[in-house]
């Protein structure tokens, strides 16, 4: 069998697929924090196979394919039997609808943005980004969820709503900006977006990890009020025109 450089990015693919499956393994026996790591484990695999494949330049339909497949099961189904072993279990049948949301629509966001792919550079994704809605759960588990314990007072009402509206916001219309690439042209057209990340990441660090579910939830609000601001200009915008028009028909009748 031919050997190519594409096998490097799928190599880190098939990694993140793995840590999914594994993270599936100790929420099914009880292991709450180990399955929360192991999907955060995953989304850094995620991560590295687009590095690598951009600078192996193996970038391929095989390999978005693929990724999306893994996608599936590491921040689909394994974040639904997490958040369901975790707490939502005691929910019942709600429980059960609102644990699969993470997996159900998580694939309808992965199969839209793979039929409207067009090329391998994005600069903004439509919808919330499925690894970011399961690494804000394993985010919220682990800042909340104690062993033996699991989620107490407003942190155990909160988590259902935080689920639903996750999973809601992958299938939305809502602009995200995509990770920077630290490249010359990257930093000059989108030179915000390089040093909110940065500012990010080195909050995440100093505090040890204990910042990472603020950063998380900014980005996702970030996100939703550019959005609502958008759409309040478009719609003014809309109002002014129709105004406009009425007026030219006014003084066209006068």
């Amino acid at each position: 069998m031919k050997i190519t450089r594409a096998v490097v990015p799928s190599l880190f693919t098939t990694l993140n697929a793995f840590c999914g499956f594994m993270s599936m393994m100790y929420a099914s026996k009880g292991q709450i924090e180990m399955g929360a790591w192991l999907i955060i484990l995953a989304a850094v695999f995620d991560s590295l196979d687009g590095l690598m494949a951009r600078i192996t330049r193996s970038s391929s339909q095989f390999g978005v394919e693929l990724d999306s497949l893994a996608d599936v099961v590491s921040f689909g189904a394994a974040p639904s039997l997490l958040v369901y072993q975790a707490q939502l279990h005691v929910l019942s049948n709600w429980g059960i609808i609102i644990s699969a949301m993470p997996l159900v629509f998580g694939a309808i966001r992965l199969a839209r943005f793979n039929v409207q792919l067009v090329g391998f550079d994005k600069d903004h994704f439509r919808g919330l980004p499925i690894p970011f809605q399961a690494i804000t759960v394993c985010a919220y588990l682990l800042h909340y969820y104690t062993e033996g314990g699991g989620l107490h007072g407003i942190s155990r009402e909160a988590f259902a709503p935080l689920v639903a509206t996750l999973s809601l916001l992958m299938v939305s219309r809502i602009k995200y900006d995509t990770l920077p690439r630290f490249t010359a042209r990257d930093l000059r057209v989108h030179p915000w977006r390089a040093i909110a990340f940065s500012a990010g990441a080195v909050a995440i660090i100093i505090s040890e990890g204990q910042y990472l579910l603020g950063v998380l939830l900014v980005f996702i609000a970030f996100g939703i009020v550019r959005s609502a601001i958008a759409w309040i200009r478009s719609a003014l915008k809309h109002l002014d025109k129709e105004s406009e028009e009425e007026n030219e028909v006014s003084s066209i009748d006068i």
